[in-house]
């Protein structure tokens, strides 16, 4: 139990608190005796303007918006901690929102705190890897290499290798460190790294210890079913209940690092406890290259279905081989416990009691073909 010098339990701020990581971040603290506001705006496509089922109803709740400065003065009043989870991510041409929820409202919390002279004790952000572009890469002429996107021309001719920017042989992916160069593909990793150094450099100014958590692809139960522009494990999911072919992007043999969302909930406890983790950005993910074609088949498996699968699709802006090295936040003492066969098993046990699941599928599905975000190759 955490207290204060007053005997009085410690009030964590968790914004986008209603969401899949925030609410399992509001779960544990609330089971490690902490207060616990949360700050949602319950907007679509995460939600549909109503508070979740499983929402804790031990949290006090503020509906308000992390771009409203009006709303942050009333979140963040005698808050000691702050966990700022709400976040605008995915393949939208909304531009413009990335900027305001994911940059714009990091500042306005330090903004509110430092008018109103609040003692926030630690300031916890959520980025992601979606910050290092197409990755870092081993070339036998040139060494490391951080290359540029994969063309639409390459992709379209079912070529799915990286290439040296200066010789143009193939390369072999490395595992990206936090001190790795982070070269954005898409806007929200822009938006992301932007987040990263807003918060970094005025928590270091106003001497509020502020940690940045990279997170790599995240599993588990109450991800959001009415939004699938990201996440293949919600995909292949519904294609395998519904008996449809799983499409998977390029060959399959792309790598991700997919994480468990225990794991991830139990490294933001550890860095909020932990006075080392003060002023730094850590990965968080499994370590593992898992291939997608891995994770599909195990779908599959886990839905009592045969495996088949149709390739050819692909989408701009994404990475060929993502997996973070996790050994700056296993230095603290954390590591990852669970398997990707434990990522698939939970998530599938909670989807099967939201059949709308399917409706939201087909509709994302379509919106994305519609409007170029995901396309097809040549036969």
């Amino acid at each position: 139990m955490k207290n204060n010098k007053n005997n009085k339990k410690e009030l964590v701020l968790v914004t986008g608190g209603a969401g899949f990581i925030g609410s399992h971040i509001v779960d544990a603290l609330i089971k490690d005796e902490y207060k616990v506001r949360v700050l949602d705006n319950l907007a679509p496509p995460a939600h549909n303007g109503s508070l979740p089922n499983w929402f804790n109803k031990k949290a006090e709740f503020i509906k308000g918006d992390v771009r409203n400065k009006k709303d942050w003065q009333k979140a963040l009043k005698n808050v000691d901690y702050v966990f700022h989870i709400a976040g605008y991510m995915d393949f939208h041409t909304d531009y413009s929102n990335y900027i305001d929820t994911n940059v714009r409202s990091a500042a306005l919390k330090f903004e509110v705190i430092n008018e109103l002279s609040i003692p926030v004790k630690k300031v916890i952000v959520s980025s992601s890897q979606g910050l290092y572009g197409e990755g870092k890469y081993l070339c036998k002429k040139h060494g490391i290499v951080y290359p540029s996107v994969r063309s639409e021309k390459q992709l379209k001719n079912n070529d799915w290798s990286v290439y040296c920017n200066k010789c143009g042989s193939e390369m072999k992916s490395q595992k990206e460190l936090e001190s790795d160069d982070v070269v954005p593909v898409n806007l929200y990793g822009s938006s992301k790294k932007s987040l990263e150094d807003t918060a970094l450099m005025l928590g270091q100014s106003l001497g509020i210890p502020t940690v940045a958590l990279r997170y790599t692809i995240v599993h588990g139960p109450r991800q959001s079913f009415r939004n699938f522009y990201s996440g293949a494990l919600r995909q292949f999911v519904q294609m395998a209940l519904a008996g449809e072919p799983i499409k998977m992007h390029e060959d399959g043999l792309q790598t991700r690092d997919f994480v468990h969302y225990k794991d991830l909930v139990s490294a933001h406890i550890k860095v909020l406890k932990n006075k080392k983790a003060d002023y730094q950005v850590f990965n968080i993910g499994s370590g593992r290259a898992d291939k997608v074609l891995k994770l599909a088949k195990i779908v599959a498996k886990e839905c009592n279905v045969s495996f088949r699968n149709e390739l050819g699709l692909y989408r701009i802006g994404t990475a060929r081989h993502s997996v973070a090295d996790i050994s700056k936040l296993k230095k603290l003492g954390w590591k990852p416990t669970h398997s990707l066969e434990d990522n698939v098993r939970d998530y599938i046990s909670w989807i099967k009691y939201y059949p709308d699941a399917k409706k939201y599928f087909h509709k994302s599905l379509k919106e994305m073909k519609k409007t170029g975000v995901i396309k097809t190759s040549k036969k």
